[in-house]
């Protein structure tokens, strides 16, 4: 067996190259809707349709027991292949709103097989220490959702199609190097098979409900604020004429410099406690929900981009830490299963969120529309100061 100091960044590098196709039509969300005629409403659409094939994968993951049946490896590596295969499609001529949609919606199906399964494959060989594990894992999540922003950027002056191939080519490369390189861990466990029950039945211990309706309450506020990144800038530029931005690069920022912060609230927990880490980190990102409407009427534009920074970096860093809760109370040989259907119940909340949002912003120019995304981190604070979670 490899070293395991070897086996995270191995796990880490596959992550961040595969998880590049969820946002790679954000990346170019302006370039559909000029090439392909679509509406402003098109980027709650597009974006929730990948949400939602995502849920719709975890729930026939967890369904099947997939990554508990079968070599994690293997899933993830026909995950990625065929996640590549969806994205690079939108490339394609003549494209309408509903083919796109279905294209993302399967790009987003697939992506099940990427994300909890790469969160299961790391609790499989890291039983002490899996906080600062998954702090890693997602902070390669964070920069993978980034990336198609900065190679927007990047490819400014040809195609924007080359976005989508270039994402297609890393997935398909983070695909085969796990393939190669990661084995089944020595704290895997199998399922006996298909068994409808395990998927509720995990919710039947108290200190994993707890520890998901905290991830519940993070996940409204997270994929939403990725999500509005762009159009959060676009609105302060708007308010005040003698600000330009580049707003791909600093959308690539704002979202991935929330990998460092995944990075440090895993060391931060080792000190503190996961649990105390994670409340704290989710109280911040609450704050910034609620001082968002202040923060766009301030006239100095490195003050927001400054606090925009800040709020990336915040709503993302407990993020790896109730991963690390969830899978600490989940039953060993349904791990790869309970991780899964709670990224399927979580994404299912963030298509709430992303339509409400997109609802309240296309019908009101207000920046208070923001305050919303505190809904769930109130919801979580109270789980946490209300509960005990070890």
């Amino acid at each position: 067996m490899k070293s395991s100091k070897y086996i995270l960044p191995i796990i880490v590098i596959s992550q961040f190259c595969c998880t590049s196709l969820w946002f790679a039509g954000n990346g170019v969300m302006p370039n559909l809707i000029e090439n392909f005629n679509l509406n402003d409403a098109s980027i709650g659409y597009l974006t929730s349709a990948v949400q939602f094939g995502f849920i719709s994968g975890t729930f026939i993951f967890a369904l099947f027991t997939i990554a508990d049946r079968f070599s994690p490896s293997k899933v993830f590596f026909i995950s990625a292949i065929l996640g590549a295969a969806f994205n690079l499609m939108c490339v394609l001529d003549n494209q309408a709103l509903v083919s796109l949609m279905s294209l993302r919606f399967l790009t987003g199906f697939f992506l099940a097989g990427i994300y909890p399964v790469g969160m299961k494959i790391a609790t499989d060989y890291y039983d002490k220490g899996l906080g600062k594990s998954l702090g890693y894992l997602v902070g390669a999540l964070v920069l993978g959702t980034a990336l198609p922003h900065l190679l927007k950027d990047l490819f400014t002056n040809s195609s924007w199609k080359h976005v989508l191939i270039a994402t297609s080519l890393l997935s398909i490369f983070g695909g085969l190097l796990l393939l190669i390189f990661i084995k089944d861990g020595p704290f895997s466990t199998k399922s006996t098979g298909f068994n409808i029950s395990s998927c509720f039945n995990v919710f039947k211990n108290i200190e994993f409900r707890k520890a998901s309706f905290g991830y519940f309450g993070h996940m409204w506020e997270l994929y939403t604020f990725w999500t509005f990144v762009p159009v959060l800038l676009l609105m302060y530029q708007k308010l005040h004429i003698d600000v330009v931005f580049n707003i791909p690069l600093l959308s690539f920022a704002i979202i991935g410099l929330g990998s460092i912060s995944c990075i440090l609230s895993g060391y931060i927990s080792e000190k503190l406690g996961v649990k105390k880490t994670a409340f704290h980190f989710l109280l911040l990102s609450c704050v910034c929900c609620l001082l968002s409407p202040l923060m766009f009427y301030q006239p100095n534009k490195t003050l927001f981009i400054i606090f925009l920074i800040f709020w990336g970096m915040v709503v993302i860093a407990d993020s790896p830490l109730f991963s690390t809760l969830v899978a600490k109370n989940a039953p060993p040989k349904n791990k790869g299963t309970a991780l899964t259907i709670v990224n399927c119940i979580g994404f299912a909340i963030t298509i709430i969120s992303i339509q409400l949002l997109t609802t309240l912003q296309v019908s009101s120019n207000s920046s208070f529309i923001f305050m919303i995304l505190a809904i769930g981190p109130i919801f979580g604070l109270l789980t946490l100061k209300k509960k005990s979670i070890s």
